[in-house]
């Protein structure tokens, strides 16, 4: 039995929650999101609660038990909450800031890099090198973030680049001058 699985998600005031040929839909006051599930599993509404059981004991069916009833909490913090990621730009010269759908990026390189910025996100860039992903769907800012952190990822002798700001870099010893 998946130990995730087999937790009931609860569905907080302001959130509704409907099932329809195996799409997930829920609605609270930041937006909507939707969700398809595999026949390995049923999702049903139980109250104020949403429980996901298996319909068989194959490894497949295992495995999405524990998938699905993690997605659906996702969407149930996301249309509550929302979801965020901070990235920390650092380096002499590099700069981000938001024109309209574009994020625009100086890293170093010889032109800018502009990213398109996905529907349903939101993105601001600080002066001082924060940039910080926000939106309802966890997978798309987690997506775009990576996206972001890829352009320059951080290097570990001077620590420059495009870091997550709770991410660690381990710092290398440069070389010695000894002869």
């Amino acid at each position: 039995m998946s130990k995730l699985g087999k937790l009931p998600v609860a569905i907080p005031a302001g959130v509704t929650v409907t099932i329809a040929d195996n799409v997930v839909t829920v609605k609270g006051p930041k937006g909507e999101l939707k969700q398809n599930y595999s026949d390995n599993v049923n999702v049903a509404v139980n109250g104020s609660e949403i429980i996901v059981t298996r319909t068989n004991e194959t490894k497949q069916s295992n495995a999405d038990h524990g998938l699905y009833r993690t997605l659906i909490r996702n969407m149930v913090v996301g249309v509550t909450d929302g979801f965020s990621k901070t990235l920390i730009i650092t380096g002499v010269g590099y700069r981000a800031e938001v024109q309209g759908k574009y994020l625009v990026l100086n890293l170093g390189f010889s032109s800018d890099f502009y990213a398109v910025i996905p529907e349903g996100l939101a993105v601001v860039a600080d002066p001082s090198g924060k940039v910080t992903v926000s939106g309802i769907d966890k997978q798309k800012v987690g997506e775009f973030s990576a996206q972001i952190r890829k352009l320059r990822k951080p290097e570990p002798y001077k620590g420059k680049g495009i870091r997550y700001e709770n991410e660690v870099i381990r710092r290398k010893v440069g070389k010695t001058g000894v002869k």
